[in-house]
Order: structure tokens, then sequence, then C-alpha cells
């Protein structure tokens, strides 16, 4: 089984453990790592090159879409934030899911679902 290596990039504390405890029960995600900003963030994924990140749409400095913007390297993208209405450009930067706090745990269990379907078929077309 294809396990991901993580990165939990929000800048409240209590946010990025409430979202290690869920994401124990799931055996596919490995946290190699976290962010309290996006600087911080683009320095990790620049270094570490994980295959996902979680990241929150509202930070001090920059948001997550403007973290992205800054990427050379982007992993997939799970949007974990408080505000609804930023789903659809959430979409637009091509993330795979858009969760809003406090996490629902079906919810995130459909998203860790559709990660693997992602991974699935982008390495079956890579290999075509």
């Amino acid at each position: 089984m294809k396990e991901f290596r993580t990165i939990i990039i929000d800048d409240e504390r209590l946010a990025r453990e409430e979202l290690k405890s869920v994401l124990k029960d799931f055996v596919e995600i490995n946290i190699i790592d976290e962010a309290q900003n996006g600087d911080e963030g683009i320095e990790k994924i620049s270094q570490l090159k994980p295959d996902l990140i979680f990241l929150d749409v509202s930070m001090p400095g920059m948001t997550g879409f403007e973290m992205l913007k800054k990427l050379e390297y982007i992993p997939y993208v799970i949007f974990v934030t408080a505000y609804d209405e930023f789903a659809l450009k959430a979409f637009e930067v091509n993330a795979l899911d858009y969760l809003l706090k406090p996490i629902d745990i079906n919810r995130l269990t459909e998203t860790i679902e559709k990660l693997k379907q992602k991974e699935d078929s982008d390495f079956e077309s890579s290999r075509g």
C-alpha cells in the first residue's frame, strides 16, 4: 500500500494537533513534518518533497493560495479551513479536496479514498 508523506501547514498549533490526531487512524498517511506559515511551508516542501499537504487557507503573511503560487514542486493539496467561501478557488488550483474545520471523520475518510484513487489513476497514466 502506498504511504503518503505528508506535511500539515496551519498557523494554529491546536488545529495541527487536531488534524494529526484524526489522521493517525489512516495508515496510508505518514506525517513527516508541519509548518506554521507559508514561508515555512515553502521551505519544508522544497526540502522534503512530500506527496501530500494539508493546507490552511487563512494564515498571517501569506494565504495558502499565495503559497501554492510560489512552489516549484506541488504535491497533492487538501485545503483545511474554517471558511467555505474559498472552496471554488481551491478547485481552480487543482486541490484534491477542501475540508471544513472542525474535521468531519466521514468526510476525511472520503477525501483519503479520493487521494488513493487519484494516485492510482496518476500512476496508471504515467506508465501508459
